[in-house]
């Protein structure tokens, strides 16, 4: 049987060392011997053929063999074993410390382990890592949801507290800006449940064949108007193709993108194009700047990510816009793509396969 070129190879490399050492040693020091016993023991080539008792020389020389061959084999076995079980005992302290909770634990991979033992640190560490880090993501989407539930919560009990003790009048302008808040929080609770849904491969969406080009333009019905007042002026590069899509969730991650660049974007064109390339469709929405950081752009479809220009412009938003868009994208099996614009800006793409 072909032996691997793992823990397996390396200890029966290391066992014929040993024999084959113990070996060599075993003849080497015979010769001797026996040459020694030959030259300067004359008693001993004297003696009787038959006499099957070892000399004292022999007896000495059996002793001092077995000696060296037991101190060869135990040295080789610990030094075998430290790099066999070194690793897997840090393997196994570092699980007990996971398992207690503590999730910065690390294996320790030493220099000289072992094939497989050196790929099980590795392996576990990197496991460490990820668990790690989704803890981290746990725990800021948890903060990220309460910052965003809070403000309209709040607007809402405020008013309402105010209707209650009489300081605001219960009319319907009133009653139509606490509908408002409360169109807000269901859209957020939407974005949210859409986020999750994706991750865990369970948005279900209804496809059909529909012509995309008459999708964008419908939605270009609508935010065209706040483009316009916003400064911005579109440019269409429209393939009027039948495609099999959501045609409900396009829109609405066309609407994302187009409200993103009307929040974030310089001024000027906004370019919108579709087309079909091979077996694939791709939506994208280009602008004229500033454009994205590139490590920002990175993780720009994650949720709750805003970048600096945000701030520094004061936008407003729960950041979760980018994030539908990939989820729509992924529940498509497709993907969203952020990189530089030939306009000088940023380009986003959503794409999904055609069939």
């Amino acid at each position: 049987m072909k032996l691997n070129s793992g823990i397996s190879r390396q200890i029966s490399l290391s066992m014929a060392l040993v024999a084959l050492g113990i070996i060599l040693l075993v003849q080497i020091s015979s010769y001797a011997l026996y040459t020694y016993l030959i030259r300067h023991s004359p008693e001993f080539m004297n003696s009787d053929p038959l006499d099957m008792t070892p000399t004292s020389e022999e007896v000495i020389w059996l002793v001092v063999t077995t000696f060296i061959s037991v101190v060869i084999a135990v040295t080789a076995a610990g030094k075998l074993s430290r790099r066999i079980l070194a690793p897997l005992n840090s393997v196994a302290e570092s699980l007990r410390r996971v398992a207690q909770g503590d999730l910065t634990a690390r294996a320790t991979n030493y220099d000289h382990a072992m094939g497989e033992a050196a790929q099980l640190v590795s392996d576990f560490n990197r496991m460490a890592e990820r668990l790690q880090h989704m803890e981290q993501e746990r725990v800021f989407w948890n903060a990220a949801i309460a910052h965003e539930l809070r403000t309209p919560v709040t607007i809402l009990r405020g008013r309402l507290q105010g209707i209650t003790d009489g300081v605001f009048v219960p009319d319907q302008a009133q009653f139509q800006n606490l509908l408002t808040h409360v169109e807000g929080l269901g859209r957020l609770i939407e974005d949210l449940r859409m986020v999750a849904l994706a991750e865990s491969g369970h948005l279900a969406l209804q496809k059909v064949r529909a012509s995309l080009s008459s999708e964008i333009e419908t939605v270009l019905q609508l935010a065209d108007p706040l483009l316009q007042a916003a400064g911005f002026r579109l440019e269409l590069d429209l393939t009027p193709q039948a495609v099999l899509c959501d045609p409900m969730r396009i829109r609405q991650a066309l609407l994302a993108l187009l409200e993103n660049v009307r929040k974030h974007a310089t001024p000027g064109v906004v370019r919108i194009s579709s087309l079909a390339s091979g077996s694939t469709c791709r939506l994208r929405v280009e602008d004229e700047g500033p454009g994205i950081d590139p490590a920002l752009a990175l993780h720009v479809f994650d949720a709750f990510q805003r970048g600096d220009q945000t701030q520094q412009r004061g936008g407003s938003g729960s950041g979760l816009g980018l994030a539908v868009v990939k989820a729509i994208a992924i529940g498509h099996g497709g993907q969203a793509i952020c990189r530089p614009s030939k306009l000088g800006g940023t380009l986003f793409e959503l794409n999904w396969p055609l069939a």
